[in-house]
């Protein structure tokens, strides 16, 4: 690909057709499965109207610093099955730099962009909607293996998560039967159990608690010994990174600092549940932490298709000028949505999901 920096951009003078434009697209937060098949599409639906597209590389960080590229189809063409994304990413949030909005607005003018699609998250897109607001014609498209965005039945990465979170589950029970061993497998999802719940379920957990709903740690220490009296010596307990204690408002977090939104590195939940289970019981626990090894690797085919399909609405919303407005999976429909409105608050577990978790628990 051919990079340039902010100063390169004597190219914008071109002259243009009356149908011509030049796009931008950039990914925010953090990867997940399915990014580069969205750029694949974008750029890939871009030239069948005759249009140019340039990646912004790290997010938002990348319009502040001016690092782009140029993208054709035939760079990105093989792109549909492989994870991360080749534009990189970042957490960096505009508004904690100074003028930074500002600076994002004048490098998209320079730049000669017609629009701008962004990729990302509740924090990514909130940076989107207010960009929006301060004139930068805008699209977004829901990204976050956490499933919590607003107004879409499913973002994709989600997909992809729960299926190498549910393998490792599935790894995890062999070694569990054979010892007659504990394991607290503590998945990602920060405030919303999405992750859990679907891997838990999937996988047959006996036991799954995810923040929607405090747990009460003696609770969990006696299930697990009624399950052991019983005769069931292993036992799989998934928890979500964000859960917390009915006793204890803090969530468990790292010892990393916040991230420019303000959000602290999550972990440590499960280690003390598996803790307290061995203390108390003298059972052989075990604590897995599945990390970032659920959020790498190849999209699953439901990710793909969905992130193609994303991919080829963001371009056609910017053709049709409805500017502002998000991608949205309703049912099997892509429509769109206010970008406002998306990144409003936070798309809980619902009652049904919940009410399903709990009856699969034993």
């Amino acid at each position: 690909m051919d990079w340039f920096i902010a100063s390169e951009v004597r190219f914008i003078a071109a002259e243009r057709g009356s149908s011509y434009l030049r796009i931008g697209i950039l990914n925010g937060g953090g990867d997940c499965a399915g990014l580069n098949a969205v750029t694949r599409a974008v750029v890939k639906h871009a030239e069948g109207y005759g249009w140019e597209v340039i990646g912004v590389r790290y997010g938002w960080d990348g319009f502040l610093r001016g690092d782009y590229a140029r993208l054709t189809y035939d760079e990105v063409k093989s792109l549909i099955g492989v994870g991360g994304t080749i534009l990189k990413s970042s957490r960096t949030n505009p508004a904690k730099h100074p003028n930074g909005f500002q600076i994002i607005l004048e490098n998209s003018t320079k730049l000669g962009l017609d629009a701008v699609i962004c990729v990302g998250g509740d924090d990514t897109l909130g940076v989107a909607a207010q960009l929006f607001k301060k004139g930068l014609k805008v699209v977004g498209v829901p990204k976050t293996m956490d499933n919590d965005l607003l107004s879409t039945d499913y973002t994709f990465g989600f997909d992809s998560a729960v299926n190498e979170a549910m393998r490792a589950i599935d790894n995890l029970w062999t070694t569990a039967e054979s010892h007659d061993r504990i394991f607290v497998v503590e998945v990602m999802g920060r405030e919303a159990g999405w992750v859990a719940a679907y891997a838990g379920i999937a996988s047959g957990a006996n036991l799954i608690i995810v923040p929607e709903e405090p747990f009460d740690i003696e609770e969990v220490v006696s299930f697990v010994r009624n399950r052991h009296e019983r005769g069931e010596r292993a036992t799989v307990i998934v928890i979500s990174e964000g859960a917390s204690l009915k006793k204890q408002s803090e969530k468990v977090t790292g010892e990393s600092p916040v991230d420019e939104f303000g959000h602290a590195r999550l972990g440590g939940i499960g280690q003390f549940v598996g803790e307290e289970i061995e203390r108390v019981t003298k059972y052989d626990t075990r604590v897995v932490v599945l990390g970032h090894v659920i959020r790498g690797g190849p999209p699953t085919a439901f990710d793909r298709i969905l992130s193609t399909r994303f991919g080829f609405a963001a371009v056609d919303l910017i053709r049709e000028g409805k500017f502002g407005m998000m991608t949205s999976l309703r049912g099997t429909k892509i429509i769109a949505v206010s970008l406002e409105e998306s990144v409003s608050k936070q798309r809980l577990l619902d009652s049904d999901t919940l009410s399903t978790m709990k009856m699969v628990s034993y």
